[in-house]
């Protein structure tokens, strides 16, 4: 077996890999910590995640110091010179030289030309030196024009959509790390339970304020696998955001039929399952390989196998395999991502303004296709993770002057009390980072014309 891959060494080929292909950096980074010693794998997330959060300010903090432009440098040179400032800048733990030596060796043991190494060396020893003078990332965020480690178009539409400040405040909340939040299966213990388990094994975690089933855990360095409870299948990683979108399906009847169009991981699919009434059935579709295996896996741990029955397929081709129709529908749709940055922070920089269309025509296919199978009278959700009005109130616009039997219900009634300021005035979930909550947007329908 070959020796472990130093955790500097796997950042920055991660982060390379990221900036010539633009795939997803957690398929990337999951992919490469498997070559890194335990120990070391959380050192390797906290270098690649943390220098996309703060990639602009890096960039502005190395401009000070190198007379070669950035754009006409390699990959592996800016990554392995973003990773040492972030060290020096950011990660206070770390000894100045091993954050300057260590990263300089990575250039060595890549077989990097001398001049090469020198150079780097160089930039990373005069941060060192200069670093009481540097402005923080606070600073820059306020000056003109301010520094917030997001595109300059998608920070201009934010404003167009929510203003100055509070565009400036999800910035600023998607820069930072986000808590660890945990759905209790209600199923298997209580949140008081699970919360108890916590502080037993010195893990604080506190209730989640908006949902009633959500434990918060604001620092964990270790895996999720290794959370007390996880493989007893006491909990699901889930943001409260999502959680509350799960409780707008509201009571169903005896026997019901519900469908998860579009399941993923799982996530919603477990909580509408613990939501089931006596002798209930979700149906969980999802296409691609990988997630339907962690679908499956999931469905195992928590004990929801008998529930839940999970398709390899896409919507339209289960659709049209006829199956029997549904009391409910839950669509959560793909799309940009823009409400959940602040845990996938690769998204901001992959992202195009051309992107909204081209998921608003996927996630109206799906709500027309769900439209066909859903029960006379039946309740219909619609939700995605973005806070672009071009996937979420227009997407709605679309569907209902397609389908207008469909009739808005307000979501209120369905909601804990300390969840209901989340309403807007259509009457439809909507969150964002500034709420503490990843951004999310969440409406349900009632298919009137066929009572």
């Amino acid at each position: 077996m070959p020796p472990p891959v130093p955790p500097r060494a796997a950042a920055i080929e991660v982060l390379c890999l990221w900036a010539t292909t633009h795939n997803s950096v957690d398929l990337l980074f999951h992919d490469a910590i498997e070559q890194v010693a335990d120990i070391d794998r959380g050192l390797v997330k906290t270098l690649v995640y943390g220098v996309l959060r703060q990639k602009e300010y890096l960039d502005h903090i190395l401009r000070r110091f190198s007379k070669h432009p950035l754009r006409k440098m390699k990959p592996r040179t800016l990554m392995t010179l973003r990773i040492g400032i972030y060290q020096l800048l950011f990660l206070s733990r770390i000894p100045e030289s091993a954050a300057v030596n260590a990263t300089v060796n990575t250039l060595k043991n890549s077989g990097q030309p001398s001049w090469l190494i020198g150079f780097a060396n160089g930039i990373l020893r005069n941060v060192v030196r200069n670093r009481a003078d540097l402005p923080r990332p606070e600073q820059l965020a306020e000056a003109e024009p301010p520094i917030l480690n997001h595109p300059r178009w998608l920070v201009d539409r934010w404003q167009d959509e929510f203003g100055t400040t509070a565009t400036r405040s999800i910035c600023r909340c998607n820069n930072s790390e986000p808590p660890l939040t945990l759905r209790i299966n209600s199923r298997r213990t209580s949140r008081t339970r699970l919360k108890e388990l916590m502080d037993k094994s010195g893990i604080k975690a506190v209730p989640g304020f908006f949902s009633p089933q959500a434990l918060v855990i604001e620092e964990y360095p270790g895996s999720i696998a290794s959370l007390p409870g996880y493989g007893e299948g006491l909990f699901q990683v889930q943001d409260e955001a999502a959680q509350l979108a799960s409780l707008l399906v509201g009571k169903l009847p005896d026997h019901c039929r519900l469908l998860d169009g579009c399941a993923g991981l799982g996530g919603k699919t477990t909580h509408l399952t613990e939501m089931l009434p006596t002798g209930g059935t979700v149906v969980a579709v999802e296409p691609d390989g990988r997630r339907y295996r962690l679908l499956r896996d999931n469905l195992l741990r928590l004990g929801q196998q008998q529930s839940v029955i999970a398709v390899r397929s896409d919507l339209r081709s289960y659709a049209a395999g006829h199956p029997q129709p549904f009391d409910a529908i839950f669509i959560d749709a793909p799309c940009s991502g823009t409400g959940v940055i602040r845990r996938h922070p690769d998204i901001r920089w992959n992202r195009s303004p051309e992107d909204f269309a081209r998921y608003q025509q996927t996630q109206l296919q799906l709500l027309e296709i769900a439209a066909t199978l859903l029960k006379p009278g039946g309740t219909l959700i619609y939700a995605t993770c973005s806070l672009e009005p071009e996937e979420n109130r227009a997407v709605l616009d679309l569907f209902r002057a397609h389908c207008p039997r469909f009739l808005p219900d307000p979501v209120t009634p369905f909601l804990p009390e300390s969840a209901r300021r989340l309403v807007d005035e259509q009457g439809r979930l909507y969150t964002n980072p500034a709420d503490g909550l990843d951004g999310f947007f969440a409406a349900r329908l009632i298919d009137s014309g066929r009572l």
